[in-house]
């Protein structure tokens, strides 16, 4: 998924950890910015590795909120057979 530029998207060896999505500008690189989706159907930014300007993770932020449900399908195939964790 792309937004402003921006890369929206999950490692495939991440699945010991709860929901997330990276976003970084460019290749996907594993010093990105990561955003935890939470059980109550939000998100919360984990870090900014990538330094996204605030007006930008602002507007990533609404396409991953708007996105939670589509992402969580995402998730839940990729990773099948894996307990789904959420970071709160």
């Amino acid at each position: 998924m792309k937004q402003c530029g921006y890369k929206i998207y999950f490692w495939s060896n991440e699945n010991d950890e709860p929901i997330h999505v990276h976003i970084s500008k460019g290749n996907s690189t594993s010093n990105s910015t990561k955003i935890w989706l939470t059980k109550s159907g939000g998100t919360i930014v984990a870090n900014n590795k990538s330094n996204i300007p605030v007006n930008d993770l602002k507007k990533i932020l609404k396409v991953v909120n708007d996105n939670y449900f589509f992402i969580l399908a995402k998730w839940k195939k990729y990773f099948e057979g894996q307990v789904l964790k959420f970071y709160c």
